[in-house]
């Protein structure tokens, strides 16, 4: 029987290019420590080269013309991405794992399992040769066109968009990322160091454990380094109530309630399972705050009171964690973005009346299509003379010179996800 995690790697891999779904959060849960940690990587690897792995068999088959099942397909990649990347497994673990894969009626295809161990024998004949081959293979095999387009979105408005620039943006966005944390009470714990270019922001150290339990303990937060970065904005205003909108998991939530703890802070979420999450980490951190789960259109038209600030990170395609989240390139297809263009722009419809005089709004995506930020902005332009930009972070967080109201680092500089965020404050 195959392990506990060439099980889990192959079941992920069947939902992405199965069913076009999304990695879960908690695809993993269940392994051990070291199950999970093999787990991780050969599904990283099998994501990231998935596109060259398929190519690589396909000369091998004696009928090209037809596609292999899914299942022999995810086989062969969970094996072939072994022996080449996966120096500490054995050769014959990789196979033989791999061949007990394929026979599985629900995770292989039982009929090419002999053509899965007679590929992988070859493969396993000279590993440095097969690692030679897949590694010399056109990157572009493991890209798609929206993963173009996403590129080029992310390189415009830096003016750095030619071939050699995408080519290592890409590059970069193929390295797992590490993870990035947020001290919120007492010392950072060992296995941390501070971050020499964000203030306020902590790395892993190298072959540090992961801090899980400090975690849970509520003192400190996983938190990607933009979303500090964003966090960070420079405003003079002292808020008495916060609107946080689309607001699990809690790290902007928790973020405002450390900067205003005086303020009340209203955070709403509309899929009551987001906000247990939300309720849970919250608690855990001991942040004042109401949860409201709800639609924040339906909860702000329902609502008689007003904010002076509001945060809005809203629900977006994701295409600026492409590095956290490698399935991307493959369900893109699912992915309705003139869907999200309109839900965005009706939460800005929703928002940007319930702003005080004088207060701050913060719009942020994770992502670099200018559908879900730069349009918007050019519509608020346009749309709402009362609104005028306000520069709450320093230029180089922005694609603009000296302080800026875009927050949108230099994706080949900036280690942290994409985002495009804009503030704006009422006059």
């Amino acid at each position: 029987m195959p392990t506990p995690s060439r099980i889990a790697a192959a079941r992920a891999l069947h939902a992405v290019f199965g069913a076009g779904h999304r990695v879960s959060d908690r695809w993993d849960t269940g392994l051990s420590s070291e199950d999970a940690g093999l787990a991780q990587a050969l599904l990283g690897l099998c994501l990231r080269h998935w596109g060259r792995l398929q190519a690589y068999v396909k000369p091998n088959l004696k009928d090209q013309s037809r596609s292999l099942p899914l299942g022999s397909q995810v086989a062969l990649a969970i094996g072939f991405a072994q022996l080449a990347w996966m120096d500490g497994v054995a050769a014959h673990a990789a196979v033989n794992e791999t061949v007990e894969l394929a026979a599985d009626p629900a995770l292989g295809f039982p009929p090419h399992k002999g053509l899965v161990n007679a590929l992988l024998r070859r493969g396993a004949g000279n590993r440095q040769l097969l690692r030679a081959h897949l590694d010399a293979m056109p990157a572009s095999l493991d890209r798609t066109p929206f993963v173009d387009a996403v590129l080029q979105s992310a390189l415009e408005p830096h003016r750095a968009k030619g071939k050699p620039e995408i080519e290592a943006l890409w590059a970069k966005l193929q390295t797992p990322p590490r993870p990035a944390f947020h001290v919120l009470r007492g010392d950072a714990p060992p296995e941390l160091e501070a971050d020499p270019r964000l203030a306020g922001c902590w790395g892993l150290r190298e072959g540090a454990p992961f801090p899980g339990q400090w975690l849970e303990s509520g003192a400190g937060m996983v938190q990607d380094r933009s979303s500090q970065a964003l966090m960070a904005f420079q405003w003079k205003g002292n808020p008495i109530h916060i609107l946080d909108a689309c607001a699990a998991p809690g790290g902007k939530t928790t973020s405002l309630a450390l900067r205003y703890p005086e303020a009340r802070i209203t955070a709403v979420e509309r899929e009551p399972r987001r906000a247990g999450w939300l309720k849970k980490n919250l608690a855990v951190r001991a942040v004042k705050a109401e949860v409201v789960v709800a639609e924040v259109t339906d909860f702000l038209a329902n609502s008689t009171g007003s904010f002076d600030l509001i945060v809005l990170d809203a629900p977006c395609s994701g295409s600026g964690t492409l590095q956290k989240h490698p399935e991307l390139p493959w369900i893109a297809g699912n992915i309705d973005l003139e869907r999200l263009s309109e839900m965005q722009r009706d939460l800005l419809r929703a928002t940007i009346p319930k702003l005080d005089k004088g207060g701050l709004l913060i719009y942020a995506v994770c992502s670099w299509l200018p559908e879900e930020g730069e349009h918007h902005r050019a519509w608020v332009r346009t749309a709402h003379a009362e609104l005028e930009a306000a520069h709450v972070w320093p230029g180089e967080f922005g694609a603009e010179s000296g302080d800026t109201a875009c927050f949108r680092p230099q994706p080949l500089a900036w280690d942290g996800e994409g985002f495009q965020a804009f503030a704006w404050t009422k006059r």
